[in-house]
């Protein structure tokens, strides 16, 4: 315990008088600006591509964007986040000429990313949907486009809620590979302290024990919006 409690000390030392606070306070702001505008980005993406995956195709323009929704999906699914990450950074983005921060591509790719699988998830959610509520709008004069914003996608979005919880989790934790192109977040804070100290254990358990309250609050969350949602089912 005597070794553990110097140890602890070091930790406090530099947490306090060596600017680790100030540290640790912009890797969290990071992580959580990072996983929670990715998620945004990912959401926005994926009700898009959900819904040109159900849509008939019966003409032309519904299979182009199908195919091309294949291939963006195809890539962001069968690539790692962190090859996503270092191939915009160091390629595409200068290649096109774009300056973005290093917080900024990673907000950019955690929203691409996400939208790949998000879509899926609303491919599922919307096939989940009972189809008489699609036929109900039709029927009364909705065009299909107003019948899946106003009907079905809604739905869609209380049946998958859990799953999109899921998805914010697997964010907030794959934030750690964003160090890859400089940005700072919670690994990079506590990699800082450990560095300076030359003692890891603390930070990283410490680290450690952060992801896990983030998550368990994640996961509090969800669970009361859940509840908040079948409560108004009741009522309707």
């Amino acid at each position: 315990m005597g070794d553990f409690g110097q140890k602890w000390d070091q930790f406090v030392d530099i947490f306090v008088n060596y600017g680790g606070s100030d540290v640790i306070i912009e890797g969290l702001r990071n992580t959580l600006i990072i996983a929670v505008l990715g998620l945004l980005i990912g959401i926005i993406i994926g009700i898009l591509i959900g819904a040109v995956r159900v849509v008939p195709k019966y003409k032309l323009l519904p299979r182009v964007l199908n195919g091309i929704c294949t291939v963006y999906v195809g890539f962001f699914r069968g690539t790692p986040v962190v090859v996503q990450l270092l191939l915009f950074y160091y390629v595409l983005l200068p290649i096109m000429g774009v300056q973005m921060s290093s917080v900024a591509v990673s907000i950019l790719v955690f929203g691409l990313n996400s939208g790949a699988y998000v879509s899926e998830i609303m491919r599922g959610g919307i096939m989940s949907v009972d189809p008489g509520q699609m036929e109900a709008g039709r029927a009364v004069g909705l065009s299909f486009a107003t019948t899946m914003r106003m009907i079905v996608i809604p739905q869609a979005v209380k049946n998958i809620l859990p799953t999109l919880g899921n998805e914010f989790i697997m964010l907030i934790k794959d934030t750690s590979v964003v160090s890859f192109v400089g940005a700072t977040d919670l690994y990079v804070a506590f990699n800082y302290i450990g560095s300076n100290s030359y003692e890891f254990m603390v930070p990283y358990l410490v680290m450690a024990v952060i992801y896990i309250v983030m998550v368990i609050l994640i996961t509090i969350g969800i669970r009361l919006m859940e509840r908040s949602l079948r409560k108004s089912d009741r009522r309707n």
